[in-house]
């Protein structure tokens, strides 16, 4: 079980890493809420990151996006059904005024974590959980031997 554990916590860690690693290149990062925002600056994740739920609308938020003048956005919404519809949304309107909009953070960590934790602000917890139980269990199986 640890075994299984270690690798998922390993997984998410790798991919926060390379997301940090894009943050750094200046690529905005667009997620839900303020709260998601404040999740990834605690991740080290010092870019430029867009929480949607502070425009006033979807046009707002495409307005900013594009006021940026990336060739590519990072979209990071929630796993739950209304961040699929945002990401989906947001994904169609971008190609079409020639933005990649990049997903693959998204479909990777909700691969990894989208039936345990709903939204990115829940991300940080769940890390933290899953750390304690890899430590547990460690300690468990250590005391066996």
């Amino acid at each position: 079980m640890s075994t299984l554990l270690e690798e998922k916590i390993e997984k998410i860690e790798e991919l926060l890493e390379r997301l940090a690693i894009q943050s750094a290149k200046d690529i905005p990062i667009v997620v839900e809420g303020q709260k998601d925002v404040a999740v990834l600056r605690k991740l080290a994740l010092d870019g430029h990151i867009i929480a949607a739920k502070t425009r006033k609308s979807f046009l707002a938020l495409v307005t900013e996006i594009e006021k940026s003048n990336a060739e590519e956005v990072i979209v990071l919404m929630d796993f739950d059904r209304r961040g699929k519809e945002w990401t989906k949304r947001l994904s169609q309107y971008l190609e079409q005024t020639n933005v990649k909009c990049n997903t693959f953070f998204w479909q990777e960590l909700r691969k990894l974590i989208g039936r345990e934790v709903k939204d990115i602000e829940g991300m940080l917890p769940y890390l933290h959980t899953l750390k304690k139980k890899s430590i547990n269990s460690q300690t468990i199986i250590e005391s066996k031997h």
